[in-house]
């Protein structure tokens, strides 16, 4: 057995050779850099990242888990993507929403970030060019589906290149140093909601005014004496606010999905999501037999939402995902099925499907 000091040795050799493979590996991107911007190829490939780590875990035959290879690579790619080519990406709301933290998660620090009041200046930014990639709000785990997201790709050319879990924790930030001493709460209504019970027995009599997003809240409530607001853990630190309690939603397991848009479909991966739009024939069963194609081609139907067309009354637009990649055999034969049988079909994307138990 070796003492402490000779194995701190062979760690600080060990590091040493990592840095060294990390700088190679620094050079082999730079090269893969220049052939894209040639090829005019886009800089985020989040298929080509999933299919890294899923190489990895199938050699893994070490001490570490497959969560361990994904965090590690993950970090790595943050640290290259933004290396050789500043990547600009657009997200739904101000400084400190859970939209930003999602973007954070999926690109990294060293992205140029563009802050959008609307959903629909994020699709702006993205098709003018002014920003490679948008992220926005699909679905919350308790409130439901984000309409407004799922309208916006009837008429945009956007796809969907990539989807981000998130975890959502709601916190109360205040400049006052007790919770006795608020006495007006700023909000977006569906952290009113999650947390309805928590404000409920704890300020039953307060005064609730709604904001347009959660960051919007807290800096409302970081110029007025005696409020508070329900926001996020990092607007805590923006607005300089003091963190009255943590985690006050009223059910666990608060997550939401939000989506990556960007101009190019992503490749396949060993578990892809496809996502579809569609707007049916009318006549009686036109829904059945478009779920019928699913069923007999043994195809995971994971969710199916309407939206009102806004052509004309009583007509509806379909939003189905499902798993599978629009280049699978199968998937192509149920697609061109589907086009015979609707008045309006759109491929959204097909794009590495996320285990939302890894979140």
């Amino acid at each position: 057995m070796k003492n402490l000091d000779e194995t701190r040795k062979d760690i600080d050799n060990i590091d040493k050779q990592l840095l060294e493979l990390l700088s190679l590996r620094a050079e082999k991107v730079k090269e893969i850099f220049e052939v894209k911007k040639d090829e005019k190829l886009p800089p985020f490939d989040p298929a080509r990242e999933k299919r890294i780590i899923e190489n990895l875990v199938k050699v893994n035959k070490g001490l570490l888990k497959e969560k361990d290879i994904e965090t590690i690579m993950e970090s790595i790619f943050k640290v290259y993507r933004g290396m050789f080519r500043q990547i600009k990406v657009a997200y739904f709301g101000p400084e400190g929403t859970f939209t930003q933290q999602a973007a954070i998660k999926q690109f990294g620090e060293k992205v140029e970030y563009i802050p959008c009041r609307t959903i629909d200046n994020v699709f702006k930014e993205v098709e003018h060019n002014r920003a490679d990639y948008g992220i926005v709000p699909v679905e919350n785990s308790i409130e439901g589906v984000v309409t407004h997201t799922l309208d916006m790709f009837v008429d945009s050319n956007l796809k969907i290149v990539s989807e981000v879990i998130l975890d959502v924790h709601h916190f109360f930030l205040s400049k006052e140093d007790s919770i006795k001493n608020v006495k007006k709460i700023f909000s977006h209504p569906q952290p009113i909601s999650q947390c309805w019970n928590w404000i409920t027995t704890n300020l039953p009599n307060i005064e609730i005014v709604e904001a347009e997003s959660t960051s919007k809240a807290v800096q409302l409530a970081s110029n007025e004496k005696e409020t508070a607001a329900i926001g996020a853990k990092v607007a805590a630190s923006i607005y300089k606010m003091n963190i009255l309690a943590e985690n006050i939603e009223d059910y666990t397991g608060n997550v939401t999905r939000f989506l990556v848009v960007g101009k190019k479909l992503s490749s396949k991966t060993e578990t892809d999501q496809t996502s579809i739009i569609l707007s049916i024939k009318d006549k009686i069963g036109a829904l059945q037999d478009i779920l019928n194609h699913f069923t007999k081609s043994n195809i995971n139907l994971t969710r199916i939402e309407s939206r009102p067309s806004k052509k004309k009354a009583w007509d509806y637009i379909f939003y189905l995902d499902f798993i599978g990649h629009k280049e699978d055999n199968k998937i192509k034969s149920v697609l061109t099925e589907l086009e015979k049988e609707t008045v309006f079909l759109k491929v959204l994307g097909s794009y590495p499907a996320k285990d939302t138990n890894k979140t």
